[in-house]
């Protein structure tokens, strides 16, 4: 699911530069995707020894994962394993900084998506470290041209979704974003469930990331307009 030529950065590890241990961050509705940027705000202990751990780490990744169970990632008992999603993707730490409340504030950069082999031993730190499985997914960090297929019939698509939500969009930022660019931000940032968010992670390419992000904007737009139904 790697977008373009241009999207594999010099600090970037190699495919085979992987790790065989990965610390996951389970977080419910937040999914990235390769070639995306997701911003985190971490302050559970256990998360910051998460980072710290990260940070240690040649490749700097971090698994991003959703929580089976919505919200499960709001329990904050460290010693709570609530199953997670079995695919998820790997970001690179591109951005860190420190805050006075004991904050950390951090940029991810997603490279390629995993699946969880099976989980690790806890590590001292209390966060979770899982045996990924980055082979079914070796295609995201290839380098490829991308374009929209039927970039018209998305955008319009879209549009309609926007004015069904009744969101704000920069609409300028838009026509000029590069398709691959626009199609992440929009999987990653348009206010879906968590299930349909991962579904789009789970996508084979980009061009089904494409078609059912379509079809996730048409269902919705489609409700919308359905009238109610009065049940006798």
């Amino acid at each position: 699911m790697r977008p373009g030529p241009t999207s594999l950065g010099p600090f970037d590890p190699l495919y085979t530069e992987l790790p065989e241990r990965l610390a996951i961050f389970p977080l419910t509705g937040a999914v990235l995707l390769p070639g995306g940027r997701l911003p985190l705000n971490i302050f559970e202990p256990r998360y910051l020894a998460m980072v710290r751990y990260a940070l240690q780490q040649p490749t700097r990744l971090i698994g991003m994962v959703q929580p089976v169970e919505n919200n499960a990632d709001r329990d904050f008992d460290p010693t709570a394993r609530h199953a997670v999603q079995r695919i998820g993707c790997a970001g690179r730490i591109v951005g860190f900084q420190e805050t006075e409340e004991g904050r950390y504030t951090l940029t991810l950069s997603g490279l390629i998506r995993f699946a969880i082999a099976r989980e690790l031993p806890v590590d001292d730190g209390g966060f979770r470290l899982v045996e990924p499985d980055f082979t079914p997914f070796a295609e995201d960090m290839a380098e490829r041209d991308f374009a929209i297929p039927a970039r018209p019939n998305f955008l319009s698509a879209f549009k309609a979704y926007v004015e069904a939500k009744q969101l704000k969009v920069d609409w300028e930022a838009i026509k000029g974003a590069p398709d691959d660019h626009l199609l992440i931000s929009l999987a990653m940032l348009s206010p879906l469930s968590p299930e349909e968010k991962q579904s789009l992670l789970e996508c084979r390419d980009l061009e089904q990331l494409a078609a059912m992000l379509t079809a996730l904007f048409e269902v919705t737009v489609a409700n919308r307009q359905a009238p109610d139904r009065i049940l006798h």
